[in-house]
């Protein structure tokens, strides 16, 4: 039976007298020092043991009932309850993560050389400012009312429009479903096409996000290796003629940076007509193609609706806004649309306005034309400023700096992050370990001052650890 001197009891704390006694008692139970059966004194003669009013008292049992730790009933009194035996505990091992390392810190300051991250220096903060406010005081006034799942029909005409015009894609507002951002887009197309339990082709190297991502859907990622043309899709018959999917980058390979051929973008259309297969493109970088115009996307040759199309503006204008949008074939545009609905409806109105008014009014492809220009500039003096004997090409928006055989491209990643640069290690991107190779990439989009200094200091670092 409790005694009082089994519950300490302190008036000074914030806790409540109720609250300490249920936790004094629970904590007992728990522990094992009070029984499954024991008898528990009556909340009337604890209150009068303690010296306490027995409303506090009654509280701490009413809540040591509500938790099924203690049974009160009039012929047995109030007892310790029976619980099951607990499994004893585990060993908690920590999760390995299902990124690379180098991919971990999202958040952090955007370094020297880091991938992905435009050109802020340069984006027009006036006009997009001034869109957004303008935006928010709409949505404000708006009536309070569920948005349209599949996105404001304002963005979806704008990017249907923009899509005609610059992609060659020929579709109507109905078939495009804004999403946030790319991993929206990709999680969405996964969960209607239904392709859990089946493989997929995915490009070596290849993004290291879309990878682990088709793992979490239930998808077996199959690399298919890259070549000048872009996916080998010979080699993908071959090696896995069963795939359901397969995701290609056709406008610019990531990370490789070479443009599908277009005897490989009939190969490829023709095998998803042939083996009911479906094709995601990732058209990541829009048509930010420094050298000559932007190859139309791979959905404009689609006429049997096998490709699902995804963009994003994360590249464009920023990351933040986590916007993106998808084109789906019109067979699927119901089913797509009844998915958002219940799985992934659209990010909120205000964003999705305020990119609408940006295209509308003529400030996205004018921002898109200054990018180009600035970014040609910022690829010639990142390559001027790099002197290192090496073979280095311009993969999309980034230059691709190959390092001899054994060197250790994560390690000099990992130590040049020490120094304030962001330069991503190419064998990250391979699923094959046999087909590793050694190379860093180094985005030239958001160049800072000191880039002499910045090279200079890469080259030590990559000479120290080769």
């Amino acid at each position: 039976m409790v005694s009082p001197l089994d519950i300490h009891l302190d008036r000074t704390t914030k806790i409540s007298l109720a609250e300490q006694i249920h936790e004094s008692i629970a904590s007992a139970i728990r522990e094992g020092r009070l029984l499954p059966g024991a008898r528990l004194p009556s909340w009337r003669d604890l209150a009068s043991q303690l010296g306490l009013a027995r409303g506090t008292v009654r509280i701490a049992y009413e809540r040591l009932s509500d938790a099924q730790l203690i049974i009160a009933s009039k012929q047995a009194g109030t007892r310790v309850a029976t619980l099951p035996p607990l499994a004893p505990r585990e060993a908690m091992l920590p999760d390995p993560r299902p990124l690379p390392e180098i991919f971990r810190d999202f958040s952090a300051r955007a370094g020297m050389f880091q991938m992905a991250v435009p050109a802020q220096d340069a984006f027009p903060f006036t006009s997009w400012s001034r869109i957004v406010t303008r935006a928010a005081k709409a949505g404000a006034a708006a009536p309070a009312q569920y948005p349209d799942p599949r996105g404001e029909p304002e963005l979806r005409q704008e990017i249907a429009a923009y899509l005609a015009i610059s992609r060659g894609i020929s579709c109507s507002p109905s078939q495009i479903f804004v999403t946030g951002g790319y991993a929206g887009a990709l999680g969405l197309t996964t969960r209607v096409l239904g392709v859990e339990g089946s493989n997929a082709w995915m490009e070596e190297p290849g993004y290291p996000i879309t990878r682990t991502a088709l793992t979490f859907a239930h998808v077996t990622p199959v690399p298919v290796r890259v070549d000048g043309e872009g996916l080998d899709v010979a080699h993908g018959i071959a090696l896995c003629p069963d795939a359901k999917l397969a995701i290609v980058t056709a406008g610019q390979q990531a990370p490789l940076g070479v443009t599908m051929s277009l005897a490989r973008r009939h190969a490829l259309l023709e095998w998803a007509i042939r083996h009911g297969g479906w094709i995601i493109e990732d058209d990541y970088l829009s048509e930010l193609q420094l050298k000559g115009r932007a190859a139309p996307a791979l959905a404009s040759l689609d006429h049997a609706g096998r490709v699902i199309h995804i963009g994003t503006f994360s590249k464009t204008i920023s990351p933040a806004l986590r916007l993106g949008f998808l084109v789906a074939p019109p067979m699927l545009a119901s089913r797509f649309g009844e998915a958002a609905a219940c799985l992934a409806p659209a990010p909120g109105p205000i964003i999705q306005l305020a990119v609408a008014a940006f295209i509308r009014e003529g400030h996205y492809l004018r921002h898109l034309r200054r990018m180009k220009r600035l970014y040609e500039s910022r690829r010639d003096l990142l390559l001027a400023n790099l002197t290192g004997k090496r073979d280095q090409t311009t993969a999309g928006l980034a230059i691709l700096l190959r390092l001899p055989e054994g060197a250790n491209d994560t390690e000099i990643a990992l130590q040049a992050l020490t120094h304030g640069l962001a330069p991503v290690p190419l064998s990250t991107w391979y699923a094959s370990p046999g087909s590793r190779q050694a190379g860093l990439l180094l985005s030239f989009t958001n160049l800072s001052a000191n880039v002499a200094e910045s090279c200079a200091r890469l080259e030590s670092i990559i000479a120290e650890y080769s």
